[in-house]
């Protein structure tokens, strides 16, 4: 059986999940309502009982950072091993169902991302923080989190073109996420170490 086939059981029995295929990978979307009834149905009646992996991200058009975070999850079905990848996106404002109570691995799992990306958890049994102290205040994973170290230091990545005063710039030099803009104050000189 191949991902395809198993997300397509998934959507015969939920219909309001989609499901694409990319790279040989097939992906069942879940509407975040129905994000812990996936999670069961995948369990229950389609026999995936090994929970791999729940990992988050920023998703949404750029420029529209922190407002959209997508959860993926991903499951396995013994014999002949399938793994099925199970995607939702969590709206600013709205809380992820946990799965933990469907596969208890999970909860570390979700912890972690209500931790580093700021998302809200239903009914999770474990809310305390995981790897960050609880004066800690911000989400570090986030593209809109701004590094501390970057504010007092320039990015020590190469130099984008045009800068190193040989030629003409080619393109519009971006930061790279966690670089803080100009309304941070002035930034240290790049020659001063």
């Amino acid at each position: 059986m191949t991902s395809l086939a198993l997300a397509g059981e998934l959507a015969a029995l939920l219909p309001e999940v989609t499901v694409k295929t990319a790279f040989g990978q097939s992906t069942a979307h879940v509407p975040v309502t129905a994000w812990a009834t996936a999670a069961r149905q995948v369990r229950d009646e389609l026999g995936c009982v090994l929970f791999d992996w729940l990992g988050a991200e920023d998703a949404g058009r750029p420029g529209a950072l922190g407002g959209t975070h997508a959860v993926t999850l991903h499951v396995l079905r013994p014999g002949p091993w399938t793994g099925l990848l199970l995607r939702t996106e969590v709206p600013a404002g709205e809380a992820l169902p946990s799965v933990a109570a469907v596969w208890a691995g999970a909860a570390w799992h979700e912890r972690e991302a209500a931790e580093m990306f700021g998302l809200d958890l239903a009914e999770h049994p474990d809310p305390r923080r995981l790897l960050l102290p609880d004066s800690f205040s911000g989400h570090p994973l986030r593209k809109d989190f701004v590094l501390a170290a970057r504010v007092v230091r320039p990015w020590p990545g190469a130099l984008e073109p045009g800068e190193d005063g040989t030629g003409a710039p080619s393109r519009r030099r971006i930061a790279p996420p966690g670089v803080p803009g100009p309304e941070w104050g002035p930034r240290r000189d790049e020659g001063a170490q």
